[in-house]
């Protein structure tokens, strides 16, 4: 009997250390948010964004660098990461949704999304198709409509490759509107401010890309966002604008944008930086902050976005697939 007690109270009081560990994590000494691309980006933007925040907020100490690892859409500093720094407690890396497009694609090459370890995403953008104020293209089903009569009548541009998020958008409402995507005139430029230059001139009718890259193109009246990709209308300024869903296209892409890990930092250490961001993103420093950059909410971290980006790379996998653009 004595033994059966004893075993039952250890196994108690390991359970209870496990849960609650004794020692707390301190925060790293040295912190650094690797950018996947040069400045100026949407990875810089996310990396900034953490900086600041982490800053005001006082978690840290020193100030955070950043720098800066262009290749792939983020395949080069992911590979970096597993293969060269997986233990680097103070090191996040920043991804988006074009990242996960890029791993389920294969493009990370001998890596999956199984390794490393996703930790928080801080805000999503939404994908977006606009035209000019002036287009005879009122929604986004005179548009499709237009396009089916005559794929060769409508141009879409965007600031990415066929295959990228922007030509996925463009594909998928395409074969909504039983269109064939590969009739679609689709012109890549070089980068997301390109399109609106030829929309405007006239070169191009229609732009796929992202609605913060919109927002001070909308505001100047020029430009009209016939459908946002978001499960409902944004709030403010933006509410005016339909989702693609009300207009009868079934389609949502949001365009997360997060931070993972080394595959072997510890779990405290792992642990020490998500209830950091949960701290974080409940401060007005950082709401104020994230809105600056145009990114809406979107918080989640832990186990939840794990599941999320693995879900979201399964998804992804299957649509380019559908296109023939993964095995």
């Amino acid at each position: 009997m004595m033994k059966t007690i004893t075993r039952t109270a250890l196994a108690s009081l390991l359970l209870a250390l496990i849960s609650h560990p004794a020692v707390a994590v301190e925060a790293p000494s040295r912190t650094e948010c690797i950018a996947p691309a040069k400045p100026g980006g949407g990875f810089d933007l996310t990396c900034k964004l953490l900086q600041v925040s982490l800053q005001e907020t006082k978690q840290i100490d020193s100030p955070m660098r950043v720098t800066y690892m262009p290749g792939g859409v983020g395949a080069v500093a992911y590979n970096a990461i597993v293969a060269q720094r997986p233990a680097e407690a103070g090191t996040v890396v920043a991804f988006s949704g074009g990242s996960l497009l890029n791993l389920s694609q294969g493009k990370f090459g001998r890596y999956s999304v199984d390794d490393v370890r996703w930790l928080a995403a801080v805000g999503t953008d939404y994908g977006m198709i606009a035209v000019r104020a002036d287009s005879p293209y009122k929604n986004l089903k005179e548009l499709m409509a237009a396009m089916k009569e005559d794929p060769n009548k409508v141009v879409v541009g965007a600031g990415a490759s066929i295959g990228s998020q922007d030509w996925m958008k463009t594909a998928l409402l395409a074969r909504e509107a039983e269109i064939d995507p590969r009739k679609m005139r689709y012109v890549a430029f070089e980068g997301g401010g390109e399109p609106v230059t030829a929309l405007l001139g006239n070169h191009i009718q229609v732009v796929s890309g992202d609605m913060s890259e919109m927002v001070p193109h909308l505001q100047g009246g020029k430009i009209r966002v016939l459908a946002v990709m978001a499960p409902k209308r944004l709030e403010g300024v933006l509410s005016e604008v339909p989702t693609a869903k009300e207009q009868g296209f079934d389609i949502e892409w949001p365009v997360i944008r997060g931070f993972y890990l080394g595959p072997k930092v510890t779990d405290a250490e792992y642990q020490w930086w998500e209830d950091a961001f949960k701290k974080l993103v409940a401060t007005e420093d950082f709401k104020r902050q994230r809105d600056l950059r145009g990114l809406f909410e979107f918080n989640m971290f832990g186990k939840e976005l794990d599941t999320y980006v693995k879900k979201q790379v399964v998804d992804y996998r299957e649509k380019a697939k559908s296109f023939g653009l993964a095995k």
